[in-house]
């Protein structure tokens, strides 16, 4: 496996951003009712990741070191604001569904953290494998979370209007609680402590 992969694999599971950095859990706490909602998410973190990523890596040898974090929060800003209007233009439900946080994604941690501790120390081309591969270990941790809130809390699996399931039980009765931030926090906390647990976190 080259630099490129080595560096997308590590955003998988050994820095997987919400289950070993810890970062994000705002949004991986508060939108992840459904599976459109973790999508949705996913999209935006990639195009701001992606982009401030490439444009922080290409310019990091003529910024300043004590202006450097206030130029990457300049970057994201922008990206976020870019996201946030192609969002409200041509995904009006989802800019709707993910409401504040949306806009929020220019302080998430992942964002400026990429930033200042990998895409202004490394060329190009890692630093978009290293977007990449931070993405999808955001998007397959969102996922987790939302398929287990949502049937759990619904006691149904739907994504963007198709009905897959409805568990005969849960959807007559289901657990609430999932929905709500108290369900977010618990599962977010038991998958956390299986990922320890079972050593996946150090790769063992």
């Amino acid at each position: 496996m080259g630099k490129f992969g080595k560096e997308f694999a590590k955003g998988l599971i050994l820095s997987n951003p919400v289950f070993v950095l810890a970062l994000g859990l705002c949004p991986a706490l508060a939108i992840s009712t459904s599976i459109d909602n973790a999508l949705g998410m996913t999209l935006a973190v990639l195009i701001v990741l992606l982009g401030s990523n490439i444009i922080i890596a290409a310019i990091r040898g003529f910024v300043p070191s004590i202006t450097r974090i206030p130029i990457f929060i300049v970057v994201i800003a922008t990206l976020v604001t870019v996201v946030n209007l192609i969002f409200h233009a041509y995904l009006p439900d989802m800019y709707e569904s993910l409401g504040i946080f949306l806009p929020l994604v220019v302080v998430n941690c992942i964002i400026l953290g990429r930033a200042e501790a990998f895409a202004s120390k490394n060329p190009i081309l890692h630093s978009i494998a290293d977007a990449l591969g931070i993405t999808v270990g955001f998007m397959l941790a969102l996922l987790m979370i939302s398929f287990i809130r949502q049937i759990l809390g619904t006691g149904s699996l739907s994504v963007f209007g198709f009905d897959f399931f409805t568990l005969p039980v849960l959807g007559e009765h289901p657990i609430v609680i999932f929905v709500l931030p108290y369900g977010a926090f618990l599962i977010i906390g038991l998958l956390m402590a299986l990922f320890k647990r079972t050593g996946v976190m150090k790769g063992e």
